[in-house]
């Protein structure tokens, strides 16, 4: 939850990292309700810098940062005095990424965890209430986007290369995908609906965040014309259209980063900017688009370029949960409490209904919660892209994904030959 209290404390904290981040402090303040952890999230706090709100344009490179832990704090800052730096000499900042479904308490740089607000993996009601209605909007369309019982409503992947290898593979959007990506596993599977529900890859290696933020973006018209409407490669030869697209798997970053988490100018915040006008052009560009399944990066601590290396694939997962608590807060204020970061994000007009996607991200062999591993055996030889293959890294993707789809209260109804969602 972005509060406002808390938030001064950690600038405070926090003032070693960053000598002029005190400047717009109040802007983006937060109280996390995790027993004396310091929650930030916010626009930068320096008027330079390569990242700043607005600044569509940095590319930066940089080696993981990554240091050891510190105990977590467990003191209830309603118990301390009203100083505000002897309440922050007693916050334990932890550096050490856990993964965000297994950080419920402690911190990552004083950020909390979890999926959710107020560091939760569980969806919060009303947010899950909009989902299951947008679902059960969903239906098949003709080519113009009319409703019509023998057309086709069109589940789109969005991202770059690592997400087109793992919902087709190398392939790319010509059919059949591989057997072992999430869409030739779907397309084996007798439970997946197979009449009127068509799976096609739209991502493309090569196009970073930045190619999508406005829909006259060149990567629409190339969709549109290349991939929705070319018999060539589309599925069984239909030529569909963007009417008919309805639900997209995305997974996007930026290239070659820097700056990590917690400078206020770090890779994670311009990501979060740089996906809310990606959201808004998906709303222009797919006008009966009703859900949007998000997920952030898997590991790169084998990565052995600047591409997307740690500790960036790991804080991407902040930019996702920033993204979607965005939605939730505003959406909770009537759609008029706009975050200065994520932008406008009403799914009742500027965007669509958004939440997370499988969430991939485990550190290395060091298993997580549910026992998500990623070993170098999972990876290209650039330590960056799932290598291919049964067994290799696009097949654990694509099984994590349709597991996901498959069992989604707000997908079954429509991904499912004979599911309901509720």
């Amino acid at each position: 939850m972005k509060n406002t209290v808390l938030r001064l404390f950690l600038v405070v904290a926090l003032s070693w990292f960053h000598s002029a981040c005190l400047e717009k402090a109040s802007s983006k303040i937060d109280n996390s309700e995790q027993g004396g952890v310091l929650e930030t999230h916010g626009e930068p706090l320096v008027e330079d810098g390569p990242l700043e709100i607005g600044d569509q344009t940095g590319t930066e490179t940089n080696d993981p940062q990554i240091i050891g832990t510190d105990p977590e704090n467990t003191d209830d800052p309603s118990e301390e005095p009203s100083n505000t730096t002897e309440e922050s000499s007693q916050v334990q900042i932890s550096t050490v990424p856990i993964p965000l479904i297994d950080l419920t308490t402690g911190n990552y740089m004083g950020f909390s965890g979890g999926l959710y607000p107020d560091a939760s993996n569980t969806m919060p009601q009303a947010h899950y209430n909009e989902g299951v209605l947008r679902a059960s909007e969903i239906q098949p369309l003709d080519f113009y986007g009319n409703p019509d019982s023998n057309g086709y409503y069109v589940f789109l992947s969005m991202g770059m290369s690592n997400a087109s290898r793992e919902f087709c593979s190398g392939s790319g959007v010509s059919l059949p995908c591989n057997d072992w990506s999430f869409s030739g596993q779907a397309a084996a599977d007798l439970s997946v609906n197979d009449s009127h529900l068509l799976i096609v890859n739209a991502a493309k290696g090569g196009e970073p965040l930045s190619s999508w933020n406005d829909p006259n973006d060149p990567i629409y018209d190339e969709i549109r014309d290349k991939t929705l409407n070319s018999k060539n490669i589309s599925h069984a030869g239909i030529a569909l259209s963007e009417a008919q697209v309805q639900v997209i798997w995305l997974k996007n970053v930026n290239s070659v980063p820097s700056i990590s988490l917690p400078d206020p100018n770090a890779d994670a915040y311009n990501m979060e900017i740089r996906m809310g006008d990606h959201l808004r052009a998906l709303k222009i560009r797919y006008p009966n688009l009703k859900q949007v399944f998000i997920s952030s990066r898997i590991y790169a601590g084998y990565a052995t370029t600047g591409l997307n290396p740690e500790p960036y694939a790991y804080e991407s997962g902040f930019a996702v949960k920033w993204l979607i608590e965005a939605q939730i807060n505003q959406m909770n204020q009537g759609g008029n409490e706009i975050d200065p970061l994520a932008g406008d994000l009403n799914y009742d007009s500027s965007a669509p209904w958004i939440t997370w996607g499988p969430y991939l991200w485990a550190d290395g062999t060091t298993p997580r919660s549910d026992g998500l591993v990623w070993n170098p055996y999972d990876f290209d030889s650039d330590g960056t892209h799932p290598s291919p293959g049964v067994g290799g890294g696009e097949e654990k993707v694509g099984t994590r994904l349709l597991d996901f789809f498959k069992s989604s209260p707000h997908t079954q109804c429509w991904f499912l030959k004979n599911g309901t969602c509720s």
